[in-house]
């Protein structure tokens, strides 16, 4: 059957290599796409959030199943509209990916269903937000309540940083109006972060090798927090022991409470753990595959990623026994090569070389995200450009691995961060 990948990131290059790589999978086509689904697929010149396009294109192709990468158009109810077209589609529904759409709605759900979170206050005032911050004796996270790229969180250290916070999400409306209509004020926690992502259909739920993501733009979590700068899997703080108690006090009551809302979760379901000294507690829920999770997640899956995909959407997931999840026994890193002043303003348009070379290492691929085709030359194109991934016996050697085909990439403002998953290594060593 013929597939449509929806986004142009490092996770849709990352879904699209994996999908064509079944028997079952006779094209792969990824809307808008980039350089990188240029080479593994074919790109298709429509935007996410163009549904009518999508559905009559995907209609006139005869397209078997589409998967959504980026949380927006699921935000905005693409899967609904595919559905009602009569087109398979993966993902969660419009009211099911409020989950991600809205930190309040979240939040809520969570204190409802009793799920672990760090205590918080919901604010659609300046004001009481401010007194509250003022009163408050431990440091606080600011959120903004809507998507907002994977950078409406703020962490803050002190006082003055959360009241900043406050004025660039409520009142300079940096991540735009819907955004910051609300915000979530919560203790910070503090911990190691864990992704877990499952996927779910209706009841069934099938968690995915956890993986550990860095998402402070520099080295020892230093800087802005980013979409993400790299990741790595497995993620050796994630014991079976862990993952149960996460799956059982997390995932669960999760999936449960949004059935009993009549929201019933059909997709991936992205837990945003911190491990605190009191157990695992939720950061934040995302409604998609993360980024750049996905790459050392799919680097290593051995199952067929479409027989997984449609067991989700045929609603048949709970036939799929968990000794069918099949992975390759050696860790894999990813490291994010992003542009210079990323996560904020940055240059698009810079020459990327290298590329050959690095994709010359054995169990080497290099996922593109932030690029694009210009007169036969690859260009940077986002604020982050490359997911560099490795695969290698051990965590150590994946490492250096990832950073040896790393050194071969140039592109002017190139950075990265050159601790992507020390945090293991260090715990072990």
């Amino acid at each position: 059957m013929k597939v449509l990948v929806i986004g142009k990131g490092g996770r849709e290059h990352a879904l699209a290599w994996k999908l064509g790589q079944s028997p079952r999978v006779a094209q792969v086509f990824c809307a808008p796409g980039n350089a990188g689904t240029a080479l593994d697929g074919v790109n298709v010149p429509i935007e996410p959030n163009d549904f009518e396009r999508l559905i009559k294109w995907a209609k006139k192709e005869e397209i078997g199943l589409t998967v959504v990468g980026p949380e927006e158009p699921l935000a905005l109810g693409i899967v609904d509209c595919f559905q009602k077209a009569g087109l398979r589609i993966f993902g969660p529904s419009k009211e099911a990916a409020q989950l991600e759409a809205s930190k309040v709605f979240a939040k809520q759900l969570m204190r409802h269903a009793d799920v672990p979170t760090a205590e918080f206050r919901v604010f659609d005032h300046p004001d009481p937000a401010r007194h509250y911050i003022e009163t408050r004796e431990y440091p606080v996270v600011v959120k903004a309540d809507g998507l907002a790229g994977g950078k409406g969180v703020i962490v803050c250290s002190t006082t003055e940083e959360a009241l900043a916070a406050v004025d660039r999400i409520m009142v300079r409306e940096e991540f735009g109006l819907p955004a910051g209509r609300q915000i979530v004020v919560e203790k910070r926690l503090e911990g190691q972060e864990l992704s877990i992502l499952a996927l779910v259909s209706g009841r069934a739920i099938l968690p995915l090798q956890a993986t550990q993501d860095h998402k402070a733009a520099l080295d020892n979590d230093a800087g802005p927090n980013t979409g993400g700068m790299g990741a790595y899997c497995p993620a050796p703080l994630a014991t079976p022991e862990l993952v149960g108690e996460i799956e059982q006090s997390i995932l669960v009551p999760t999936v449960h409470a949004l059935k009993r809302g009549r929201r019933p979760f059909r997709g991936v379901l992205y837990a945003g753990i911190i491990v605190t000294n009191q157990g695992p507690r939720v950061l934040e829920f995302n409604c998609r595959f993360g980024d750049p999770e996905i790459q050392p997640l799919l680097m290593r899956l051995r199952t067929d990623l479409v027989d997984l995909i449609e067991a989700v959407v045929d609603g048949k997931l709970d036939e799929f026994p968990e000794s069918r999840l099949q992975w390759d026994p050696r860790p894999a890193v990813c490291v994010v090569m992003a542009s210079q002043g990323y996560p904020g303003n940055y240059a698009k348009g810079k020459v990327i070389s290298g590329l050959g070379e690095a994709a010359n290492l054995s169990d080497v691929k290099v996922f593109h995200a932030g690029t694009k085709l210009e007169n036969n030359l690859i260009v940077t194109d986002g604020g982050r450009v490359l997911g560099v991934t490795a695969l290698h016996d051990t965590l150590a050697q994946a490492k250096e691995r990832a950073y040896e085909a790393v050194s071969k990439i140039s592109f002017q403002g190139a950075f990265y961060r050159k601790d992507i998953a020390d945090k293991a290594l260090h715990a072990n060593s």
